[in-house]
């Protein structure tokens, strides 16, 4: 696939990728050709529908006072990479099992979080101005975290395709551009464009996983990929995420909205952006079905997600209700305490 294709080597350590059980036949070239296709215009769709949020003031009022916004780096290339990590060691992944999940953990932000954020009630400006630092951080930050990690794993050195991700992470950097442009010059058009982004991303996590298995021999291909040890991990990265990711602002004594909405900013990841780069830059055998991770790590993401917001908005509406009516309460008994009583002639 062009400047995203990457050489392995063909000496006796290649054998280390062969954990894909021979069985699976190759994918015809026209299913995946059109898996490639999809994940590479999606990618470049949502890309350009995140740069439509961005805002150039909005960016400078948080570059002037940068605390949330370095609380958010920390979280996200500090926990998350450090989660796929540790889950990967602890679960006994797999070789590539093991690079697919530390290439999902070492992703930027996705921009799913700014709607999560939303719906928790945060800081929406301050969630997109971190989902925006994180993909710029990505280009540097993604390759070294990456290689660093695979040191804790035998002859992981050379499995990742560095140079393929780097083209990979400044390619995105285009289409986020163009978003910025058509957000400055035609602010009228971004909010459409926007919506049409997310409503793609989740559409082709759906038609990517058709195609994955529409074809004959394609069952046992998916239940790899649902395997107990990723389905475990699926499972658990964005839920740590969200956990730390609120201890961490909570501890740097961010207001309640920034809190909520770093959680979210940790626990979601630019999940296209990770499928594009399993599915594009790797070749077909090596990486096999775990090119459908993704899909799988979204549905926990945005699940977990949804379950923390119907609790918050449960709280919201029963536990602040009920202070307020308590509050209310001991202001009226203070006043009536305080009003002279009256004196029988």
């Amino acid at each position: 696939m062009g400047v995203f294709s990457y050489q392995y080597p063909t000496s006796n350590d290649s054998l280390l990728f062969n954990i894909i059980p021979t069985h699976f036949p190759p994918l015809p070239p026209i299913i995946d050709q059109s898996i490639s296709f999809t994940t590479i215009v999606v990618l470049f769709i949502t890309m350009v529908s995140l740069g439509c949020t961005m805002e150039v003031s909005k960016i400078k009022t948080h570059i002037l006072k940068p605390k949330g916004v370095a609380i958010a780096a920390v979280a996200q290339f500090g926990v998350m990479p450090l989660t796929a990590f540790s889950l990967a060691k602890v679960l006994q992944l797999g070789p590539m099992e093991a690079v697919a999940v530390l290439i999902c953990g070492c992703c930027p932000g996705g921009n799913v979080s700014n709607i999560l954020a939303l719906a928790l009630k945060g800081d929406v400006n301050l969630s997109i101005v971190m989902t925006t630092c994180s993909t710029f951080l990505a280009l540097g930050m993604m390759p070294l975290l990456l290689y660093l990690y695979c040191q804790g794993f035998s002859n992981l050195e050379s499995a990742v395709p560095y140079t393929g991700i780097t083209l990979a992470l400044v390619m995105t950097l285009f289409p986020c551009g163009i978003g910025i442009l058509i957000n400055y010059y035609r602010p009228q058009y971004s909010k459409t464009i926007t919506k049409i982004g997310l409503s793609l991303l989740l559409i082709s996590m759906v038609v990517i996983g058709l195609l994955a298995s529409v074809t004959r021999g394609r069952m046992n291909m998916m239940l790899t990929v649902l395997s107990p040890q990723l389905m475990a991990t699926a499972a658990l990265m964005p839920l740590i995420g969200y956990t730390f990711g609120y201890v961490l602002s909570y501890l740097f004594r961010l207001n309640r909205s920034g809190q909520r909405t770093i959680a979210m900013e940790t626990g979601c990841q630019n999940i296209q952006l990770c499928s594009a780069i399993l599915k594009v830059a790797f070749p077909p055998d090596v990486i096999g079905p775990l090119y459908l991770f993704p899909i799988v790590y979204i549905v926990f993401q945005v699940g977990e997600a949804l379950l923390l917001i119907v609790l918050f908005w449960v709280h919201q509406r029963f536990f602040k209700t009920t202070e307020k009516e308590k509050q209310v309460h001991e202001a009226v008994e203070s006043e009536e305490a305080s009003q002279p009583s009256d004196v029988a002639v």
